[in-house]
């Protein structure tokens, strides 16, 4: 075991608490509190290889990179190629298949992570693995082994989720209809499916308007009326800027919403 990975207050006592002879060896102090969680050993950083976006050579070898070229940073952060890094026998796993690149990964002795610089989103993005050939095929077997099994358990937590996501629409328009008594027949359904939409980022997606907050419900009726009851959107059409068109039809936002709750 590597002197870094043992208690040194275990140390301490050995040395410390009593004598050691002849052939006798310290007895190892138990310093865990009852409770506590154990020690566990740090997991060994990730390898990375990042696909560069500009040329440049390699600090080892001298062969030019390129353009897009894949490099690995060295310990003094210089460029290297894979060939120089020792990585350049491993395949290219890309991302998409969560079960395939879990099972690459854990067959593989050795592995990196490929990173690609998104200029729109102004961070490094995960492309995929980088693993050994033979942990791939063995992981490509596994999955095509059990792949009806995986197939039929995420049809049934897919139809779980339409019917937790039905419910939750149904709930969310429901509270509308008790917040807005004067709400149009049926309005409450458009407006619990428009703000609810799966994936939309909008006000019905908030942990806020899962709980039924009021303060979320309100800015999903008063979004509705915005835009079906008010020139809101003609405003919009015409040029105008979006803050400026909103302190156009405040008032009658506020006069509708008025409306339908009482």
């Amino acid at each position: 075991m590597e002197l870094s990975l043992v208690d040194s207050a275990t140390l301490r006592g050995a040395g410390s608490g009593g004598s050691c002879t002849g052939h006798e060896h310290p007895r190892p102090v138990d310093r865990t509190v009852a409770g506590a969680t154990p020690n566990r050993v740090p997991a060994p950083p990730e390898i990375k290889v990042f696909i560069s976006n500009r040329d440049g050579v390699c600090a080892e070898c001298g062969a030019n990179l390129g353009h897009s070229a894949w490099i690995h940073l060295d310990q003094a952060k210089r460029a290297v190629c894979l060939f120089c890094a020792d990585l350049d026998h491993l395949e290219f796993l890309p991302t998409g298949d969560a079960a395939l690149t879990r099972r690459a990964k854990q067959a593989s002795t050795l592995w990196a992570v490929v990173l690609k610089w998104s200029r729109s989103r102004k961070r490094y993005e995960r492309q995929g693995l980088l693993v050994e050939e033979a942990a791939l095929e063995a992981a490509e077997a596994a999955c095509l082994e059990d792949a009806p099994a995986r197939a039929a358990r995420a049809q049934r937590r897919a139809q779980q989720a339409l019917v937790a996501d039905a419910n939750y629409v149904a709930r969310f328009a429901q509270e509308v209809r008790r917040r807005y008594p004067g709400c149009p027949v049926g309005r409450e359904h458009t407006i619990a499916e428009h703000a609810c939409r799966k994936y939309s980022a909008r006000v019905g997606r908030s942990a806020a308007a899962k709980s039924l907050d009021g303060d979320a419900i309100d800015l999903a009726v008063r979004a509705h009326i915005r835009h079906t009851e008010t020139s809101y959107d003609q405003l919009l059409a015409r040029g105008d800027e979006r803050f400026d068109a909103r302190r156009e039809i405040a008032a009658l936002v506020d006069a509708v919403a008025r409306r339908w709750g009482s």
